[in-house]
């Protein structure tokens, strides 16, 4: 059924593990309905159709119209988010087939940290690589990063937790992100499902010089085989994990503490750098669904003032604080709208 004769706007968010779409109104203000496969929307009005692209590499920073000359673009940079953009140009090919008529826009994940201090940006590298080849932080998650800095704007000195099948961590000070855990590729930082997140990259030389692996095996690994999958043994979904270590098995218990050790440690160094820390986000699949992970943080914040409220933790629900009125550190479980900012960053592209 039509979701109404004006002209809509379609929201494709292509994920590592997931595809997501989002009928809006042609103003973007209301979600008319969702699905899962293209072909459910094939009747409706579409005028624009939003699509999320995990990497924009150094030329993109804002939404832009996709032309032959960005997607060619876009093709040159896939490489760089191998879980990700692959996946988001092929469902792009079946959206422009699908919706020939449609202005398709490229919405950008690495676009709220492109202007990063350069103290966060650049890494300690020979200068030319960043110079020369454009190696520095992008950052990723940027449009779940940015709604929830703006449903927590009260907070100067923010960390956000976004705690899915991917996971980053940003700091954020007077609206503005400062440090972010994802670097040149979606890979470093935290712990995640099935990607290590940063480790001494010293092992991939020992890896390859002395075990044979090759740069396709040990990028496979890292991005496919690693995280909690790979730790576990058992699964990539933290549910399983948790089942796991409830029953016994000792790897999927390491799994879980290395994960949790990753979170505590980096929303530790974001709150340094901020020189304080007014409110923490926790957000994502794993960061709205997790009441147990949430406690484990918590616990380990508590030197700062935050008092978790336990029951509230336990029975929260989306954008909720579940924290005591007493606890100088508030903490927010947001369900992260990606979807609301896809479609009103497409909406200001056009004229």
């Amino acid at each position: 059924m039509k979701a109404g004769a004006d002209k809509c706007i379609l929201v494709v968010n292509s994920g590592s593990s997931s595809l997501k779409l989002s009928l809006f109104d042609r103003e973007a203000d209301q979600l008319l309905r969702t699905g899962k496969e293209l072909r459910e929307f094939a009747e409706e009005s579409i005028a624009t159709v939003g699509h999320r692209f995990v990497h924009g590499g150094a030329d993109f920073s804002k939404p832009v119209l996709i032309d032959k000359r960005v997607w060619s673009a876009l093709q040159n940079i896939a490489e760089l988010a191998p879980l990700h953009n692959p996946r988001a140009m092929k469902t792009y090919e079946e959206a422009r087939a699908l919706f020939p008529n449609a202005a398709h826009i490229a919405v950008f994940d690495t676009g709220f940290f492109h202007d990063l201090p350069d103290r966060a940006k650049i890494y300690p590298t020979p200068y030319q690589w960043y110079s020369e080849w454009g190696i520095r932080r992008y950052g990723f998650h940027g449009i779940s990063h940015e709604y929830c800095a703006g449903q927590a704007r009260f907070a100067r000195r923010l960390v956000i937790c976004h705690l899915g099948s991917g996971c980053s961590a940003s700091a954020i000070l007077d609206g503005k992100p400062i440090a972010t855990s994802m670097g040149f590729t979606p890979l470093e930082g935290l712990m995640m499902a099935t990607r290590c997140g940063s480790i001494d990259p010293a092992i991939l030389l020992h890896v390859a010089r002395h075990r044979g692996l090759s740069l396709d095996e040990i990028e496979q690994a890292l991005n496919k085989s690693s995280g909690l999958a790979g730790v576990s043994g058992v699964s990539s979904d933290y549910r399983e994990v948790v089942k796991a270590a409830d029953a016994g098995n000792a790897r999927a218990k390491l799994a879980l503490e290395i994960y949790r050790d990753s979170i505590v440690a980096m929303v530790g160094a974001y709150a340094a750098l901020l020189g304080g820390l007014d409110a923490v986000v926790f957000t994502g699949g794993v960061g709205e669904n997790q009441a147990a992970l949430r406690a484990f943080v918590c616990e380990r914040l508590a030197w700062m003032g935050l008092d978790l409220d336990a029951a509230a933790n336990q029975t929260c629900a989306a954008d909720q604080d579940i924290v005591t009125a007493q606890s100088r550190v508030r903490v927010l479980v947001i369900h992260t709208r990606e979807d609301l900012l896809i479609a009103r960053a497409a909406k200001a592209v056009l004229p």
